[in-house]
């Protein structure tokens, strides 16, 4: 059930971070600028437009944002973004910090069982993927909402598939763009000269240094990527040595005809690289925290993030040594979307969307962007911006440890998202150990 939200209760409300329901522990600025393309113009007989609308009825709301709350940078920014809509709606943005978005699909499924079609307790869902689809199959998602808000614009949707398609899904105006992300590795200069930068460097490099390398262990979703990134690199691989089209497969859905040919060249890559792991490969860490502090411990000299600044935010918190530096695989970077979406029965689907439009608008993306806040790659196209706003962008110098401007030079897109269940059930079955 929903905590009580009478504006009496504002106050207390702007403290909560987390509260849980169903056994369940669940664990965005300065206003749009005026130069933001924006349909609030009123109609020639008076009325005011739909997006009028929207702002009188989401003004003085609660939205429960239920996003992942595991990186201290990325929720300082939402507690930014809080007051910020505070100022300009009177909006009080809880963020419902989660360790897994599963769980916040799992909280609407509920309600949806309950019959609970109006009252959720979820206004708004930091999401992509497997948890997108899931909602998309279940109709559990409030539609063609995203395409029309003011900020979409900004994204050239007619000629940015990114904001279209969610690993390879389309979105069909369910989700708002909210950020980019890639993989990015780091390693320990003091310890490793030369770091790995493709996959195959990599089983030299672990064979060569064993016991200084891992990843976090499925379901994770940073040692999720991390099989994913091999398994793309593997298929590119074997098309190119025997010519054929093996690769197109991880863009179908997932099927018992299709599993082994798809998953059985992982599984042989794994075979050889666990045992030049962290403890052999017979133990593995349960989150990219636990791995970077492996290597802050000197006990790992190479690890990765899908969250970039995560490293030069860690180095300047002492969390890990001045000598630790940033760079991506000259053979791919897996990269992707991630989304707001509003479920089909929020309380509150017209602040939601107020929210949602605040953080696309060109001062919220800007201030995201910026390494010491975030880092995350606005999805905001620069020639859709006017030059005050291309201006917010600009950037002081890059801390030593942070990725590098410009060096990803090779993006790859995520498999269709029912691969993400194949692997970590054939994960499991073939490796699962204790923590």
């Amino acid at each position: 059930m929903h905590p009580t939200k009478a504006l009496s209760t504002r106050t207390m409300l702007k403290n909560i971070t987390r509260y849980s329901a169903y056994a369940m522990a669940l664990s965005v600025c300065i206003g749009i600028s005026a130069s933001t393309a924006s349909p609030n113009t009123v109609s020639r007989d008076g009325e005011a437009s739909p997006w009028q609308q929207i702002e009188a009825q989401g003004a003085n709301q609660d939205v429960y944002f239920y996003a992942w709350g595991g990186d201290p940078q990325i929720n300082a920014y939402l507690q930014w973004a809080a007051k910020q809509v505070d100022k300009k709606y009177n909006i009080n943005l809880v963020h419902v910090k989660l360790s897994d978005t599963s769980e916040a699909v799992s909280r609407v499924l509920a309600e949806k069982s309950a019959n609970n079609d109006d009252k959720g307790s979820v206004d708004l869902i930091w999401i992509n993927g497997a948890n997108f689809a899931t909602m998309s199959e279940n109709d559990l998602l409030l539609k063609q909402w995203s395409n029309k808000i003011p900020n979409f614009a900004l994204t050239d949707p007619d000629n940015n598939p990114a904001v279209n398609f969610d690993f390879g899904v389309p979105v069909n105006g369910m989700e708002a763009p909210w950020g980019q992300a890639s993989l990015t590795f780091y390693y320990d200069s003091m310890s490793t000269k030369k770091p790995p930068t493709t996959l195959n460097e990599l089983t030299t490099w672990t064979a060569q240094n064993p016991g200084r390398f891992s990843y976090p262990k499925p379901p994770d979703f940073l040692g999720m990527s991390f099989l994913k990134y091999a398994l793309v690199m593997l298929h590119e691989q074997h098309d190119a040595d025997t010519g054929e089209d093996t690769k197109s497969l991880l863009n179908m859905p997932a099927t018992e005809e299709n599993k082994a040919i798809v998953l059985d060249p992982l599984w042989a890559f794994l075979d050889d690289l666990h045992p030049t792991l962290w403890r052999k490969g017979e133990q593995f860490v349960q989150t990219g925290a636990q791995m970077r502090r492996l290597v802050d411990d000197t006990e790992l000299s190479l690890a990765f993030t899908f969250s970039a600044p995560e490293v030069p935010a860690a180095v300047q918190r002492y969390d890990l040594p001045q000598s630790i530096r940033s760079y991506a695989m000259s053979d791919g970077s897996l990269s992707n979307t991630h989304f707001m979406a509003i479920p089909y029965n929020a309380s509150h689907p017209q602040a939601a969307q107020l929210v949602a439009n605040f953080l696309m608008s060109p001062e919220a993306q800007a201030k995201k962007q910026t390494a010491s806040v975030w880092g995350d790659k606005t999805v905001l196209i620069q020639s859709t911006l006017s030059p005050e706003q291309q201006a917010l962008f600009k950037t002081d110098k890059a801390h030593p440890s942070a990725l590098p401007f410009d060096s990803i030079k090779r993006t790859v897109s995520e498999p269709h998202p029912s691969w993400v269940e194949a692997i970590m059930q054939g994960w499991q079955t073939r490796y699962g150990v204790s923590p």
